[in-house]
Protein backbone atom coordinates (compact mmCIF):
# COMPACT_ATOMS: atom_id res chain seq x y z
CA UNK A 1 0.00 0.00 0.00
CA UNK A 2 1.31 3.71 -0.71
CA UNK A 3 0.40 6.32 2.06
CA UNK A 4 0.50 9.83 1.58
CA UNK A 5 0.24 12.07 4.68
CA UNK A 6 -0.57 15.53 3.90
CA UNK A 7 0.00 18.16 5.76
CA UNK A 8 3.06 16.00 7.47
CA UNK A 9 4.42 19.22 8.86
CA UNK A 10 1.59 20.23 11.21
CA UNK A 11 0.55 19.71 14.46
CA UNK A 12 -2.15 16.44 13.61
CA UNK A 13 0.24 15.58 10.69
CA UNK A 14 2.87 15.07 13.43
CA UNK A 15 0.67 13.31 15.53
CA UNK A 16 -0.68 10.43 12.88
CA UNK A 17 3.07 9.39 12.51
CA UNK A 18 3.61 8.99 15.28
CA UNK A 19 -0.14 6.93 15.79
CA UNK A 20 1.13 5.09 12.35
CA UNK A 21 4.06 3.88 14.28
CA UNK A 22 2.41 2.98 17.37
CA UNK A 23 -0.42 1.15 15.77
CA UNK A 24 1.76 -0.48 13.19
CA UNK A 25 -0.19 0.92 10.32
CA UNK A 26 1.42 -1.27 7.09
CA UNK A 27 2.67 0.26 3.94
CA UNK A 28 5.04 -0.29 1.38
CA UNK A 29 5.52 3.10 0.58
CA UNK A 30 5.07 6.37 2.79
CA UNK A 31 5.00 10.30 0.87
CA UNK A 32 5.06 13.09 3.46
CA UNK A 33 3.39 15.79 1.86
CA UNK A 34 3.08 19.47 2.70
CA UNK A 35 3.01 23.05 1.18
CA UNK A 36 5.08 24.15 -1.53
CA UNK A 37 7.23 26.44 1.53
CA UNK A 38 7.56 23.08 3.48
CA UNK A 39 8.93 21.28 -0.16
CA UNK A 40 12.39 19.47 0.60
CA UNK A 41 11.89 19.26 4.40
CA UNK A 42 13.41 16.07 5.73
CA UNK A 43 11.20 14.05 8.48
CA UNK A 44 12.54 11.24 9.93
CA UNK A 45 10.53 8.11 10.70
CA UNK A 46 11.20 5.65 11.88
CA UNK A 47 15.00 5.94 11.64
CA UNK A 48 14.57 6.77 7.92
CA UNK A 49 15.02 10.23 6.47
CA UNK A 50 11.94 11.24 4.10
CA UNK A 51 11.96 14.68 1.81
CA UNK A 52 8.52 16.58 2.36
CA UNK A 53 6.98 16.75 -1.34
CA UNK A 54 4.33 18.61 -3.16
CA UNK A 55 0.49 17.95 -3.77
CA UNK A 56 1.54 17.87 -7.64
CA UNK A 57 4.46 15.27 -6.73
CA UNK A 58 2.25 13.34 -4.31
CA UNK A 59 -0.59 13.28 -6.78
CA UNK A 60 1.40 11.81 -9.70
CA UNK A 61 2.64 8.99 -7.07
CA UNK A 62 -0.56 7.87 -7.38
CA UNK A 63 -1.06 6.73 -3.52
CA UNK A 64 -3.95 4.52 -2.20
CA UNK A 65 -4.63 6.17 0.99
CA UNK A 66 -3.86 9.72 1.78
CA UNK A 67 -4.55 11.18 5.01
CA UNK A 68 -5.45 14.94 4.54
CA UNK A 69 -4.71 17.20 7.76
CA UNK A 70 -3.92 20.57 5.99
CA UNK A 71 -7.09 22.58 6.06
CA UNK A 72 -10.30 22.52 4.52
CA UNK A 73 -9.40 24.92 1.11
CA UNK A 74 -6.47 22.61 0.49
CA UNK A 75 -9.23 19.64 0.82
CA UNK A 76 -11.68 21.07 -1.17
CA UNK A 77 -9.54 21.77 -4.40
CA UNK A 78 -7.71 18.38 -3.85
CA UNK A 79 -9.49 16.05 -2.13
CA UNK A 80 -11.54 15.11 -5.52
CA UNK A 81 -8.39 15.11 -7.42
CA UNK A 82 -6.77 12.52 -5.85
CA UNK A 83 -10.04 10.66 -5.50
CA UNK A 84 -10.09 10.81 -9.38
CA UNK A 85 -7.16 8.36 -9.52
CA UNK A 86 -8.82 5.89 -7.02
CA UNK A 87 -7.13 7.25 -4.31
CA UNK A 88 -9.10 7.42 -0.98
CA UNK A 89 -8.41 10.66 0.65
CA UNK A 90 -9.55 10.25 4.81
CA UNK A 91 -10.05 14.51 5.76
CA UNK A 92 -9.49 15.88 9.22
CA UNK A 93 -10.75 18.90 8.13
CA UNK A 94 -14.52 20.12 7.86
CA UNK A 95 -14.75 20.65 3.99
CA UNK A 96 -16.43 17.15 3.45
CA UNK A 97 -18.08 16.62 6.98
CA UNK A 98 -21.66 17.13 6.04
CA UNK A 99 -21.22 16.69 2.06
CA UNK A 100 -24.49 14.23 2.11
CA UNK A 101 -22.38 12.34 -0.43
CA UNK A 102 -19.44 11.67 1.98
CA UNK A 103 -19.63 9.15 4.90
CA UNK A 104 -18.74 10.96 8.64
CA UNK A 105 -16.88 8.15 10.08
CA UNK A 106 -15.92 7.02 13.72
CA UNK A 107 -15.24 3.13 13.18
CA UNK A 108 -16.51 2.17 16.14
CA UNK A 109 -19.67 3.44 15.90
CA UNK A 110 -20.33 3.32 12.66
CA UNK A 111 -17.85 2.39 10.73
CA UNK A 112 -19.45 -0.62 9.11
CA UNK A 113 -21.09 1.90 6.78
CA UNK A 114 -18.13 2.55 4.71
CA UNK A 115 -18.36 1.12 1.16
CA UNK A 116 -15.20 0.13 -1.43
CA UNK A 117 -16.62 3.47 -2.99
CA UNK A 118 -16.29 5.79 -0.51
CA UNK A 119 -13.06 7.82 -1.71
CA UNK A 120 -13.39 10.65 0.58
CA UNK A 121 -14.25 10.05 4.08
CA UNK A 122 -14.66 12.79 6.84
CA UNK A 123 -13.25 12.47 10.20
CA UNK A 124 -15.76 14.22 12.32
CA UNK A 125 -14.75 17.17 14.49
CA UNK A 126 -12.64 16.41 17.72
CA UNK A 127 -14.84 17.00 20.12
CA UNK A 128 -17.90 15.63 18.06
CA UNK A 129 -16.13 12.44 18.10
CA UNK A 130 -15.04 12.06 21.91
CA UNK A 131 -18.77 12.57 22.77
CA UNK A 132 -20.31 10.11 20.12
CA UNK A 133 -18.08 7.71 21.08
CA UNK A 134 -19.10 7.65 24.92
CA UNK A 135 -22.65 7.82 24.17
CA UNK A 136 -23.11 5.35 20.90
CA UNK A 137 -23.16 1.91 23.68
CA UNK A 138 -26.00 4.34 25.37
CA UNK A 139 -27.65 5.47 22.73
CA UNK A 140 -28.21 1.54 21.72
CA UNK A 141 -29.42 0.40 24.75
CA UNK A 142 -31.70 3.60 26.02
CA UNK A 143 -32.09 5.94 22.43
CA UNK A 144 -30.93 9.27 22.97
CA UNK A 145 -33.50 12.25 22.58
CA UNK A 146 -31.44 15.04 23.77
CA UNK A 147 -27.80 16.13 24.50
CA UNK A 148 -26.60 19.09 26.33
CA UNK A 149 -23.27 19.71 25.97
CA UNK A 150 -20.75 22.52 26.85
CA UNK A 151 -16.54 22.00 25.87
CA UNK A 152 -13.52 23.11 27.75
CA UNK A 153 -11.26 22.70 24.79
CA UNK A 154 -7.55 22.87 24.60
CA UNK A 155 -5.23 25.72 22.83
CA UNK A 156 -4.04 22.72 20.26
CA UNK A 157 -7.01 22.11 19.08
CA UNK A 158 -6.34 25.83 17.35
CA UNK A 159 -2.51 25.07 16.32
CA UNK A 160 0.77 25.91 16.68
CA UNK A 161 -0.15 29.39 16.85
CA UNK A 162 -2.04 29.09 19.89
CA UNK A 163 0.17 27.38 21.85
CA UNK A 164 2.68 29.86 21.09
CA UNK A 165 0.26 32.55 22.42
CA UNK A 166 -0.39 30.67 25.31
CA UNK A 167 3.52 30.03 26.04
CA UNK A 168 4.04 33.85 25.04
CA UNK A 169 1.51 35.15 27.17
CA UNK A 170 2.37 32.26 30.32
CA UNK A 171 5.76 34.26 29.75
CA UNK A 172 5.36 37.49 29.87
CA UNK A 173 6.51 38.15 26.07
CA UNK A 174 4.73 39.91 23.04
CA UNK A 175 3.82 38.06 19.94
CA UNK A 176 1.25 36.84 17.19
CA UNK A 177 -2.24 36.48 18.78
CA UNK A 178 -4.62 33.77 17.62
CA UNK A 179 -7.10 34.36 19.66
CA UNK A 180 -8.96 37.83 19.93
CA UNK A 181 -8.43 37.90 24.07
CA UNK A 182 -5.68 36.69 26.20
CA UNK A 183 -5.92 32.95 26.57
CA UNK A 184 -3.73 32.63 29.79
CA UNK A 185 -5.25 32.63 33.14
CA UNK A 186 -8.69 33.42 30.71
CA UNK A 187 -11.68 31.22 29.35
CA UNK A 188 -13.23 32.02 26.16
CA UNK A 189 -17.02 30.98 25.11
CA UNK A 190 -15.57 31.74 21.59
CA UNK A 191 -14.50 28.69 19.23
CA UNK A 192 -14.20 29.06 15.53
CA UNK A 193 -16.93 32.04 13.67
CA UNK A 194 -20.10 33.28 14.88
CA UNK A 195 -23.20 31.84 12.86
CA UNK A 196 -26.45 34.23 12.21
CA UNK A 197 -28.30 32.19 15.32
CA UNK A 198 -25.85 33.23 17.80
CA UNK A 199 -23.53 29.71 18.44
CA UNK A 200 -20.19 29.07 16.85
CA UNK A 201 -19.60 27.21 13.80
CA UNK A 202 -18.17 24.97 16.14
CA UNK A 203 -20.93 24.23 18.27
CA UNK A 204 -23.04 24.03 15.08
CA UNK A 205 -20.72 21.19 14.15
CA UNK A 206 -21.44 19.24 16.98
CA UNK A 207 -25.08 19.22 16.79
CA UNK A 208 -25.31 18.65 12.52
CA UNK A 209 -22.14 16.09 13.14
CA UNK A 210 -23.71 14.25 16.05
CA UNK A 211 -27.30 13.68 13.94
CA UNK A 212 -25.15 12.43 10.87
CA UNK A 213 -23.09 10.36 12.44
CA UNK A 214 -26.14 8.74 14.79
CA UNK A 215 -28.07 8.87 11.20
CA UNK A 216 -31.05 10.00 13.39
CA UNK A 217 -32.26 13.70 12.62
CA UNK A 218 -34.47 13.35 16.10
CA UNK A 219 -31.54 13.95 18.26
CA UNK A 220 -32.09 17.49 19.86
CA UNK A 221 -28.55 18.49 20.31
CA UNK A 222 -27.48 21.95 21.83
CA UNK A 223 -23.31 23.23 22.31
CA UNK A 224 -21.46 25.58 23.92
CA UNK A 225 -17.92 25.38 23.14
CA UNK A 226 -15.38 27.21 24.97
CA UNK A 227 -11.48 27.54 24.78
CA UNK A 228 -9.42 26.87 27.91
CA UNK A 229 -5.37 27.61 28.94
CA UNK A 230 -5.03 24.24 28.99
CA UNK A 231 -2.76 21.16 26.64
CA UNK A 232 -3.22 17.57 26.70
CA UNK A 233 -7.28 17.51 25.36
CA UNK A 234 -10.68 18.38 25.26
CA UNK A 235 -13.27 18.02 28.35
CA UNK A 236 -16.72 17.61 27.74
CA UNK A 237 -19.46 17.96 30.29
CA UNK A 238 -22.45 16.31 29.14
CA UNK A 239 -26.07 15.79 29.72
CA UNK A 240 -28.34 13.67 27.61
CA UNK A 241 -31.78 12.37 28.51
CA UNK A 242 -32.78 8.78 27.29
CA UNK A 243 -36.31 7.80 25.81
CA UNK A 244 -36.17 4.77 28.03
CA UNK A 245 -34.62 4.60 32.11
CA UNK A 246 -31.57 3.09 32.81
CA UNK A 247 -29.62 1.86 35.36
CA UNK A 248 -26.75 3.59 36.50
CA UNK A 249 -24.70 0.49 37.24
CA UNK A 250 -25.29 -0.91 33.91
CA UNK A 251 -24.40 2.42 32.52
CA UNK A 252 -21.10 2.45 33.86
CA UNK A 253 -21.02 -1.46 32.81
CA UNK A 254 -21.64 -0.36 29.16
CA UNK A 255 -19.01 2.14 29.09
CA UNK A 256 -16.62 -0.40 30.47
CA UNK A 257 -17.21 -2.79 27.67
CA UNK A 258 -17.13 -0.02 25.11
CA UNK A 259 -14.30 -0.27 22.47
CA UNK A 260 -12.00 2.86 23.07
CA UNK A 261 -13.94 4.10 26.40
CA UNK A 262 -12.30 4.23 29.81
CA UNK A 263 -14.38 4.53 32.52
CA UNK A 264 -12.38 6.60 35.48
CA UNK A 265 -15.34 7.02 37.81
CA UNK A 266 -14.24 6.78 41.86
CA UNK A 267 -14.99 10.35 43.15
CA UNK A 268 -13.99 8.75 46.81
CA UNK A 269 -10.30 8.95 45.78
CA UNK A 270 -10.51 11.45 43.32
CA UNK A 271 -10.31 9.62 40.24
CA UNK A 272 -11.94 11.48 37.12
CA UNK A 273 -10.87 11.98 33.77
CA UNK A 274 -8.33 15.39 33.22
CA UNK A 275 -6.59 17.07 30.02
CA UNK A 276 -3.13 15.89 31.95
CA UNK A 277 -3.79 12.60 32.34
CA UNK A 278 -5.76 12.16 28.74
CA UNK A 279 -2.33 13.77 27.10
CA UNK A 280 -1.01 10.81 24.41
CA UNK A 281 -3.67 8.30 24.93
CA UNK A 282 -5.83 7.19 21.78
CA UNK A 283 -9.16 6.27 24.70
CA UNK A 284 -12.12 8.36 25.49
CA UNK A 285 -12.01 8.86 28.95
CA UNK A 286 -15.53 8.72 30.71
CA UNK A 287 -16.52 9.59 34.70
CA UNK A 288 -18.41 11.67 37.07
CA UNK A 289 -21.64 9.43 36.28
CA UNK A 290 -24.66 10.22 38.33
CA UNK A 291 -28.32 10.92 37.56
CA UNK A 292 -30.00 13.61 36.39
CA UNK A 293 -32.52 14.89 39.70
CA UNK A 294 -34.24 17.36 37.95
CA UNK A 295 -34.88 15.32 34.89
CA UNK A 296 -36.31 11.76 33.85
CA UNK A 297 -34.03 9.02 32.28
CA UNK A 298 -31.45 11.74 32.32
CA UNK A 299 -27.52 11.27 33.02
CA UNK A 300 -24.69 13.71 33.14
CA UNK A 301 -20.84 12.84 32.61
CA UNK A 302 -17.24 14.28 32.21
CA UNK A 303 -15.55 12.98 28.83
CA UNK A 304 -11.54 13.57 28.35
CA UNK A 305 -10.11 12.97 25.02
CA UNK A 306 -6.37 13.89 23.68
CA UNK A 307 -7.94 15.93 20.75
CA UNK A 308 -5.02 15.81 18.43
CA UNK A 309 -5.03 11.65 19.18
CA UNK A 310 -8.33 10.36 19.29
CA UNK A 311 -10.36 13.59 18.29
CA UNK A 312 -7.85 13.76 14.73
CA UNK A 313 -4.96 11.53 14.40
CA UNK A 314 -5.94 8.27 15.78
CA UNK A 315 -9.34 8.27 14.00
CA UNK A 316 -7.98 8.82 10.82
CA UNK A 317 -5.41 5.72 11.35
CA UNK A 318 -8.19 3.69 12.46
CA UNK A 319 -10.46 4.31 9.69
CA UNK A 320 -7.45 3.76 7.04
CA UNK A 321 -6.63 0.27 9.54
CA UNK A 322 -10.67 -0.10 8.90
CA UNK A 323 -10.17 0.13 5.20
CA UNK A 324 -7.14 -2.37 4.96
CA UNK A 325 -8.71 -5.26 7.59
CA UNK A 326 -12.19 -5.56 5.85
CA UNK A 327 -10.50 -5.11 1.96
CA UNK A 328 -12.26 -1.96 0.88
CA UNK A 329 -8.88 -0.70 -0.65
CA UNK A 330 -8.23 -1.43 -4.65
Amino acid sequence: MKLAIVGATGLVGHEVLEVIDERNLEFDELLLVASERSVGKKITFKGKDYSVISLDAALEAKPDIAIFSAGGETSLQWAPKFAEIGCIVIDNSSAWRMNPNNKLIVPEVNGEALRIDDRIIANPNCSTIQMVLALAPLHKAYKIKRIVVSTYQSVTGSGKGAVDQLMSERNGVEGKKVYPHTIDMNVLPHIDVFMDNGYTKEEMKMINETKKIFDDQSIAVTATAVRLPVMGGHSESINVSFENDFDLNEVKSLLESAEGVVVQDDVSNNIYPMPLTAHKKDDVFVGRLRRDESQPNSLNLWVVADNLRKGAATNAVQIAQFLTTNNLVY
